[in-house]
């Protein structure tokens, strides 16, 4: 057995030492250790590999590898474990793994039916190589830079998969200032401007050594502005072009140290060069990135900046795309909010919502909720999915939750017979859209009242069940048979159902969104889900459907989600029960 280390333990050695042994060593391993099967199912992996992939080792182990873990489709990594799998010989892999945000070193081998994976966590290091004094002939030198070019190479394409794994400006600048140091540089500032062209204070910093930190961010935050020590940075913002120090002048950063705290700092980053350039996008220089050297470290050469700029265009293309996306966010939030109203809280009942749009529409889509008192006093809830998954969607959402709710309000009717309504309400006007939704009424009589229960009736167009995770935080899954879609135009009789419901019982009503996450199916996104709730049951109503969210949606969503949950809280009764 080759554990990745330079050890190797014979099949007599490790019959000798039994399987516990070896087992203990691989769960204690530092680096990550995984076994997938011919079908990509993840049959084994130790903690510290399930935590360099940002997951539980029960999160992984008996899963499809591709949806345990559906970042990592599209990766370079995704076809490094492609290529282990055709070539059948063991194959080794360098680079930045986007989703986890860090360097990985990973070497696959085939062995039967199985990929066995070795992997680390890393540091982004320039390949160094030893000048060989005996042998610098013109094929060396070849050879050498060859090998520089590879790795120049390769460096832009991680550096373009990291920035693109990101649509928020924040997250793709300090992604930028990580992935320079100390490939370029010892430690780095990514400095921003607003869209009026003046800085915005946005800044994202790195330093090669974690104990540098402390002193860059003191520098950094407390140094006294406008005192010219900045104008480096001012003229590669104003001439679009990259601006080089090969040495820092002392008269220039002097004034910019107010106290000897900063003075301190500023002696011990020890900088002693640094190249600036611009991000230039689209619409203009949109910041600059300044790479700056300590100690004994050269001056760059004319290929490190031409690298430097290589990754500003990248970058300026990545930062750009993020600012578009956020003030296309902001207008889709605007569009949301207004058609996504806060539910009410009536008494003993508490209500939270979550809605999530999907990251690949331009956070638009056709899902929605709806909680409102009816004129009788009973509540009702609706949960909904229009077909499609852009601003039509949500256009035609807005119009039919209208009419739900206008219907709905009219009259105290029950589920189906709303539905009913809502059917004759879309064929008459023309609405022309097909949507699942399911209606619920929380009712409670005058002895129930007495008990402290309460009735849940509710009516399906072809949504997915409720979920009715009792007070022992047991899940109930309210399964009927399938009824037709809203604006199906079929004609068929819909009909109610119903459940009693005991003190602190919760109800949470979904969309698909939730339960595809990651390319699973409905049963099995189901199955998963129920097993959350069972985990978080105990929890408060709100905390609750938070920790549904973030143990379930990992990673960017293809689709929305919206979730209602209903907790029946404890009542005084007037009898016992």
């Amino acid at each position: 057995m080759n554990n990745n280390s330079g050890v190797v333990v014979s099949g007599s050695a490790a019959a000798r030492l039994g399987l516990a042994p070896l087992t203990a060593a691989v769960e204690a391993a530092p680096d990550g250790f995984a076994v997938f099967d011919d079908d990509w199912t993840i049959r084994y992996v130790n903690p510290a590999g399930a935590r360099l992939l940002q997951r539980s080792p029960a999160a992984l182990i008996d899963r499809n590898i591709w949806i345990a873990l559906p970042e990592l489709g599209g990766t370079i990594f995704h076809s490094f474990l492609l290529h282990a799998r055709r070539t059948g010989t063991a194959v080794s892999w360098q680079g930045y793994y986007a989703p986890a945000g860090r360097w990985l070193s990973a070497t696959a081998v085939v062995a039967g039916d199985l990929l066995q994976l070795y992997f680390r966590q890393r540091n982004a290091q320039l390949t160094e190589r030893p000048v060989d004094t005996d042998h610098t002939g013109p094929a060396d030198e070849a050879e050498n830079d060859d090998d520089i070019d590879r790795d120049r190479l390769r460096f832009l394409a991680e550096v373009s998969e990291a920035l693109t794994s990101t649509l928020d400006t924040g997250q793709s600048a300090a992604q930028l200032a990580e992935l320079v140091v100390p490939q370029l540089c010892d430690w780095a500032l990514v400095a921003m401007l607003g869209e009026d062209g003046r800085p915005t204070g946005e800044e994202a910093r790195a330093h090669r050594n974690p104990a540098g930190r402390a002193d860059l961010d003191t520098y950094l935050t407390r140094r006294v502005r406008g005192t010219g020590d900045d104008s480096p940075l001012l003229t590669a913002l104003l001439t679009g072009e990259p601006v080089q120090l090969p040495t820092i002048d002392p008269e220039l950063v002097d004034p910019s140290l107010g106290t000897e705290e900063v003075r301190t700092a500023w002696r011990r980053l020890d900088t002693t060069s640094c190249t600036i350039v611009p991000l230039r996008a689209r619409t203009g220089t949109i910041g600059a990135l300044a790479l700056m050297n300590t100690g004994d470290r050269p001056a760059h050469t004319e290929i490190e900046i031409a690298t430097a700029v290589e990754v500003a265009r990248r970058a300026s293309l990545a930062l750009d795309n993020a600012r578009l996306y956020s003030r296309q966010l902001k207008v889709a939030e605007t569009l949301q909010h207004s058609l996504l109203t806060p539910p009410p809280q009536p008494d003993h009942l508490q209500i939270a919502v979550r809605y999530q749009p999907a990251d690949s529409h331009m956070q638009v889509g056709g899902d929605w909720y709806d909680a409102f008192h009816q004129p009788d006093g009973a509540t009702l809830l609706v949960i909904g999915d229009v077909v499609g998954h852009n601003v039509d969607a949500a256009a035609a959402m807005g119009q039919i939750r209208s009419i739900l709710r206008g219907i709905a309000f009219d009259r105290p009717e029950g589920p189906a017979q709303i539905l009913t309504r809502v059917d004759g309400a879309l064929s008459g006007l023309h609405v022309g859209t097909l949507a699942t939704a399911l209606v619920a009424r929380l009712e409670q009589t005058p002895e129930q009242a007495r008990r402290g229960r309460r009735t849940l009736r509710w009516s399906s167009a072809g949504h997915l069940p409720p979920l009715l995770l009792r007070s022992d935080h047991q899940v109930e899954l309210l399964d009927s048979p399938a009824e037709r879609l809203l604006g199906s135009e079929i004609v068929s009789r819909r009909t109610d159902h119903e459940r009693e419901l005991h003190p602190d019982d919760t109800v949470v009503l979904y969309t698909d969104g939730i339960v595809e996450h990651g390319r699973s199916g409905i049963d099995e996104g189901i199955a998963e889900l129920i097993r959350v709730l069972e985990e978080v049951g105990h929890l408060p109503l709100e905390e609750l459907c938070g920790q549904v969210l973030s143990q379930i949606v990992t990673g960017r969503t293809d689709d929305d989600i919206a979730m209602l949950a209903v907790r029946c809280h404890p009542e005084p009764s007037q009898e016992p029960t």
